[in-house]
């Protein structure tokens, strides 16, 4: 069956509206793990936290600087509406990362969890946005703007930006922080790859 042979099921603004202040949460409570534990994630997150560590910027701050130059690839890419909604979580998100550090305060999270339970936390919330026609932005909209205009292969290039963002990372954490920071990924794609396939969810905005 094809996707255009399923029925129809359009998301409600109402829908939109609390699945984009879930999701942004959801991020935004992982990378408070991730800010603890002094941990990195990749794409635009990823470079943000780490400007976060080697500044003392806070990491909202960085993300929202960071997605700037990224939207006028998205208008020509994706349209206004996804554009627009992208916008909204990446403020979101900067807004409630900073907020959540002092809404939560943690004594002891050893880095393992740290590192599983903010991938899951930032997977779980990008699924929703996902599901939204809502993404946040920066390195994913520049591969894909890539792929279309010179034929490289996207997921080349998200792994090669992402590559150069753990060598860099390298060089200002420990060996340790960046393995379990691998972990984290591991845990953050593979929700995102078990659970967001074509024809799974139909739900449309």
């Amino acid at each position: 069956m094809r996707m255009e042979d399923l029925p129809k099921d359009p998301h409600k603004p109402y829908e939109d509206i609390m699945a984009m202040l879930l999701g942004t949460l959801f991020v935004a409570l992982g990378v408070t793990f991730y800010t603890h534990a002094v941990l990195l994630t990749g794409s635009t997150a990823g470079l943000a936290l780490l400007l976060n560590y080697v500044t003392g910027w806070g990491f909202g701050i960085w993300f929202f600087a960071i997605n700037l130059p990224f939207y006028y690839l998205a208008i020509k890419r994706m349209g206004w509406s996804f554009t627009l909604r992208t916008f909204a979580a990446i403020g979101l998100v900067s807004l409630f990362s900073e907020l959540t550090q002092g809404w939560v305060e943690f004594a002891n999270v050893p880095s393992l969890y740290a590192a599983l339970m903010g991938g899951a936390l930032m997977g779980i919330g990008m699924l929703m946005l996902f599901r939204h026609r809502t993404s946040l932005g920066g390195i994913n909209i520049l591969a894909l703007y890539l792929q279309d205009k010179h034929g490289l292969r996207a997921g080349y290039v998200q792994l090669g930006i992402d590559g150069v963002i753990l060598l860099v990372a390298l060089t200002q954490l420990p060996l340790d922080r960046v393995g379990y920071s691998v972990l984290g990924a591991l845990m953050l794609n593979l929700i995102i790859a078990l659970n967001h396939k074509p024809g799974r969810y139909i739900g449309v905005s």
